[in-house]
């Protein structure tokens, strides 16, 4: 790993915020995540979803159904 890259995860896992720029405007963060960003997002998105399903079908089934 470069080890620029290391030093600024470093700095992230020690709580720090690292703001990239480009042409002196924000063009991304790069922050800590938390052990329970996924369970979060899961929760929000069957809160969202209202318990819709997929009819039976797979993800598998829906994926060879794009394709043809």
């Amino acid at each position: 790993m470069d080890e620029r890259l290391a030093t600024l995860l470093r700095s992230v896992q020690a709580g720090e915020e690292v703001v990239f720029t480009h042409e002196g405007r924000e063009v991304a963060r790069l922050v800590a995540s938390t052990p329970n960003d996924r369970g979060d997002i899961v929760e929000r998105f069957r809160r969202v979803s209202g318990g819709a399903t997929l009819g039976g079908l797979s993800i598998r089934d829906l994926i060879d159904e794009g394709r043809r």
